[in-house]
């Protein structure tokens, strides 16, 4: 990967995410539906107050992208690339800089940050919030810290086996129908998304999320527009292989993508995995995690290896790897992967298979978008791409409560002096991402070989981004370089 430049036209294989990939979700719909469904479970099932079930139009301003949650303090962190704690709040109510230091030290070092920032490992000390299907549940739990006052005696939050509970309720795959016994495991406590039960004989309809999205799925989802359906035929008219590979389990990725993509979607695809927890499918050996057929979605027998393009459940990248040396006839076929999930899509494709990555990042339309202009690359507007045709930006790609996404001040209490500061979400997109952009949208209208300028030792920490970089990294670069 030395080369500074990156272009579709290399790359054999190109594979999707669907959920807030090619899958887009009206946020102010879903999240409030994932917020409702877990808050009247746990008032109803769990005792917890009632004020839980009132969310005023303010409170969403806490829902924002890369904070953790430290589930033994009761404290959500944004963090500095180093781990630095940059701001925090104590449920839902900001920490002063004092605050902050009495708990985690002069120094704001929170102590986990090794362990998560090397394999974005989950744990029963801290939670990460990587994607919009996780942000209700962050204002969930800051609001259940805020009703639960510490008793005394009491050090230590306890609440998190609660939020489990009503995650496996509402997440149940069994939940979209009736289905017998299959001798699964439970995925979404872990994968962080839609994925369920298995493994469990349900009434139809139970639970509130998947009822509620099959009911009235034009409520929740956008149609993906003609220009990207067209793209992903063009694709493989082009030769390239198209995967798609998405924790969703079967039923419920047939539902959204005949929604989005139309009744013949499958014709888009050369293979189609489903249930692929990820981050397992990446991280996990063949003999932990098989291929399995399916019949009437239901997964029947477990394949010793894939032999064939077709439709498959779970799975592991290392028989896929198999498959696509098939496919392509080359040793090592040249993979690239869009997703939206730094934890489940971009760090593990890139850190356990070395394929290429593209996150799918909405934050860039929003207030943090560097709006273009054609001065930045002289006359060249191919450069602009799809930036003018941008959807506009909805609710929850920018909190005021939090601030940037990429970038923070810090002032502590041995300085007053603030300090523009890149955070460890933003550090990890250099990292791990190839390139990042919005949306497939902002790409579709360009050539199969454009060469996109990728992340990388050579260039600047923000040159990966496509069309424009968000403005507060070039702030920023400047306040870097007249230091």
């Amino acid at each position: 990967m030395a080369d500074d430049h990156f272009s579709l036209s290399d790359c054999d294989v190109i594979g999707f995410d669907l959920d807030h990939t090619l899958c887009r979700y009206k946020l102010k719909e879903s999240c409030k539906l994932i917020y409702d469904s877990f808050a009247q479970y746990l008032v109803a099932e769990k005792g917890y107050s009632k004020d839980l079930l009132r969310v005023s139009p303010e409170e969403w301003d806490f829902c924002a992208k890369g904070l953790v949650l430290d589930l033994e303090e009761g404290n959500f962190l944004k963090l500095a690339a180093d781990g630095t704690i940059l701001r925090a709040c104590h449920g839902t109510k900001l920490m002063t800089a004092e605050m902050i230091e009495e708990v985690y030290g002069e120094n704001r070092e929170w102590k986990h940050f090794k362990t998560i920032s090397g394999s974005y490992g989950r744990s029963a000390k801290y939670y990460f919030y990587d994607n919009y299907f996780d942000l209700p549940g962050a204002l969930l739990c800051a609001k259940i810290v805020d009703s639960l006052p510490m008793t005394d005696g009491q050090k230590k939050y306890d609440f998190w086996k609660d939020i489990v509970c009503a995650i496996e309720h509402n997440y149940k795959t069994t939940a979209y129908k009736g289905v017998s016994d299959l001798g699964g495991e439970t995925t979404q406590s872990q994968e962080g998304r839609p994925g369920g039960l298995a493994g469990t004989l349900l009434p139809e309809n139970c639970g509130t999320y998947f009822p509620s999205v099959k009911k009235d799925p034009s409520k929740y989802l956008k149609q993906c527009p003609d220009s990207v359906k067209n793209w992903i035929r063009s694709l493989k008219n082009a030769g390239k292989i198209v995967l798609l590979i998405t924790s969703s389990h079967s039923d419920y990725c047939r539902l959204l993508c005949q929604h989005i993509l139309g009744n013949d979607f499958e014709e888009l695809f050369d293979v189609i995995i489903t249930n692929a927890l990820k981050p397992g499918f990446f991280s996990l050996v063949p003999q932990q995690r098989p291929f399995w057929t399916l019949d009437s979605d239901v997964e029947i027998d477990i394949l010793p290896s894939l032999e064939k393009a077709g439709w498959y459940s779970q799975g592991n990248w290392v028989h896929l790897d198999e498959l696509l040396k098939k496919m392509t006839g080359k040793p090592e076929p040249k993979v690239v992967y869009f997703g939206d999930s730094m934890r489940s899509d971009i760090f593990s494709a890139r850190h356990y298979s070395n394929w290429e990555t593209v996150l799918i990042l909405e934050e860039l339309e929003g207030g943090e978008g560097h709006e273009p202009d054609v001065t930045d690359y002289g006359s060249s507007l191919k450069k602009k791409g799809k930036y003018d045709g941008l959807q506009h930006p909805e609710v929850y790609s920018f909190s005021k409560k939090w601030g940037s996404y990429f970038a923070d001040r810090i002032s502590t209490m041995k300085s007053t002096q603030d300090t523009l500061t890149m955070t460890w979400c933003c550090s990890s997109i250099r990292d791990y991402s190839t390139i990042t952009i919005p949306s497939i949208t902002a790409i579709v209208d360009l050539p199969l070989d454009y060469k996109f300028t990728r992340f990388s030792s050579n260039n600047s920490d923000h040159d990966g981004y496509y069309p424009q970089p968000p403005a507060v990294l070039l702030t920023l670069n400047q306040e870097g370089a007249a230091a």
